[in-house]
């Protein structure tokens, strides 16, 4: 037995109505607006007299600020609203800052010099505005020296903020076989 596609159900479900992300114009139920936008005068009006000065203008009203009391509605072309929106989102998203975070990796029995070593690498990576996540991992028996990895963790840290480079963002954790610290760039001030 085959299945007729062309009937409704599961297999037709025809295409979807997009929602619109704004209540506009007839789709506006308050009994009264607070008025904003270009070639209009600021106030409360009754919604019906804000539909019918947008209809004079040929734009929409666009609800903005369905939460406040009145709902605050601006007179603007709909698209010409979600496109300016969608540009300024994709503006405040290029000149975010992208903080990644770099790992360094100890053992328990880590000598001085190899501190040293990774503290260079530590600096240069707080000094890029990266994150520092500097954990001690525990290989077998080794677990039994926890508390040598916390201090060898704090040593480090504690180097790294004496010289102003950076804060201490998470104290020492453990997770699993490892024990972790956060180290974030201090901010300019």
């Amino acid at each position: 037995m085959t299945k007729n596609l062309s009937t409704p159900g599961l297999y037709n479900r025809g295409p979807r109505k997009k929602e619109d992300l704004h209540r506009i114009n007839e789709k506006i139920f308050a009994p009264e607006v607070r008025l904003v936008g270009d070639n209009v005068e600021q106030g409360v009006y009754p919604t019906a007299k804000a539909i019918e000065m947008a209809y004079e203008q040929g734009v929409d009203l666009v609800e903005i600020s369905g939460t406040a009391t009145p709902p605050v509605c601006k007179l603007v072309d709909y698209k010409k609203f979600l496109y300016e929106q969608k540009k300024k989102l994709k503006e405040i998203k290029a000149n975010a800052v992208k903080q990644l975070v770099k790992e360094i990796r100890f053992g328990p029995n880590t000598d001085d010099h190899d501190v040293d070593f990774k503290l260079k690498h530590a600096r240069s990576f707080l000094g890029e505005g990266n994150k520092v996540r500097a954990y001690v991992f525990f290989r077998g028996r080794t677990i039994i020296y926890k508390q040598r990895g916390i201090d060898l963790l704090m040593r480090f840290a504690n180097a790294i903020i004496e010289e102003g480079v950076a804060k201490l963002e998470m104290e020492p954790k453990e997770e699993g076989k490892k024990v972790a610290i956060l180290l974030a760039p201090k901010g300019k001030k």
